[in-house]
């Protein structure tokens, strides 16, 4: 048994993490801690929280004397650090707050562990996995190879820099504390939970409400999509198989360009409402509730500054050293997402409202439509 703490545990992908471990190593003791940004979300983790599945703490990783009670009362020999920002648009309006989580945080998490681990004696049985994003790498041209755990970092965005800057704190401490610490650099994650700023869930949304699906520029740029359970279940591998002081690709291998998504989920959403009728009193404003396609909807709209053309992985390392490998079809993993956003309406309700609108109004309402 392990007592293990997972930072960002509320978000998306943390929050998939938590029930993912809850199923997988069912005797670990599991301390969730989530600051409860505007992205974070515990509804899904109220049962385990009622039973006493988890622990949650509500908690920032920069809160110095948090992170060294917890360490201290809970003696963790396992961290899962997902905490982060997270989106590209919101790193360019305010890169501050970037830095303070991702590049800050990530170092008081990494210093605390070290101290608990050396004062405990227990650095030789422990493990940090710091969870990271393909992002580092830069941009890939069309005929590019995909990104190897060699590839030199390039970031493009606020967002970006902050994670290459904490990938190489992790990598520093590894080489001079001997910290036992993994490093994970993952591609595009969809799924359920996922906060509607994100590409899929607005696109989506937007699409039931009828409202506008603005796609940046012409829509080309490629991404390589991972569905967040084969992202949880390779992160589970890597923290236990994993070789400490190295860094583990993990990617989808399913390169889409964002024009070609955003059709597939308006061509699911057409045929969807055509095979159940009463979707069409539920979501009246979808064009595809009248028998119109929700392709009608697409806007083109300028491009967001540094917009990387295009990302892929290669995760060969991973199923070499591991045996670990994505699974999931892009189309089947997309048809049971759009799935989960049309039967949990209530959630996305929630969270598309007061702040989150705010949000988008800012970010596209001064886009122009191109």
């Amino acid at each position: 048994m392990h007592s293990v703490m997972i930072t960002g545990g509320a978000g998306f992908i943390g929050q998939n993490l938590v029930h993912a471990w809850r199923v997988a190593r069912p005797t670990d003791r599991l301390i969730v801690v989530d600051a409860m940004t505007y992205a974070a979300n515990v509804r899904s983790l109220e049962p385990l929280i009622a039973d006493r599945s988890i622990l949650f703490v509500k908690g920032d990783i920069n809160d110095a004397a948090l992170m060294r009670s917890l360490f201290e009362e809970y003696k963790f020999t396992r961290v899962a650090h997902l905490a982060a920002e997270s989106h590209v648009d919101r790193s360019i309006a305010d890169p501050e707050a970037f830095l303070q989580t991702n590049v800050f945080g990530t170092f008081t998490l990494l210093r605390t562990a070290l101290d608990a681990w050396r004062s405990t004696g227990t650095l030789d049985r422990a493990r940090f996995l710091h969870v990271s994003t393909d992002e580092v790498y830069g941009s890939l041209g069309s005929a590019d190879p995909a990104f190897s755990e060699s590839s030199p970092y390039r970031p493009n965005s606020p967002y970006a820099a902050s994670k290459a800057a904490s990938d190489h704190m992790v990598r520093a401490f590894v080489a001079t504390y001997d910290m036992p610490a993994l490093i994970t650099n993952c591609s595009n994650n969809y799924g359920p939970y996922q906060h509607p700023e994100k590409l899929i869930p607005l696109m989506l949304v937007h699409a039931l409400d009828g409202k506008s699906l603005p796609v940046y520029g012409d829509g080309s740029n490629i991404r390589d999509w991972l569905h967040v359970s084969d992202h949880c279940d390779a992160l589970l591998t890597v923290i236990e198989r994993g070789r400490t002081g190295e860094t583990y690709n993990i990617g989808g291998r399913k390169e889409r360009t964002n024009r070609d998504v955003v059709e597939l989920i308006c061509d699911t959403l057409d045929r969807t409402f055509a095979a159940e009728p009463a979707l069409a009193s539920r979501f009246p404003g979808c064009p595809a509730a009248a028998g119109a396609s929700c392709r009608s909807l697409i806007t083109y709209v300028t491009d967001r500054p540094g917009h990387d053309h295009r990302y892929a992985i290669d995760a060969s390392k991973l199923a070499r050293e591991t045996g670990q490998r994505c699974s999931v079809d892009f189309t089947a993993g997309l048809g049971r997402t759009i799935r989960w956003y049309l039967d949990n309406e209530a959630w996305w309700r929630e969270v598309t409202s007061g702040a989150y609108k705010a949000w988008i109004d800012k970010n596209y309402g001064l886009r122009i439509a191109v």
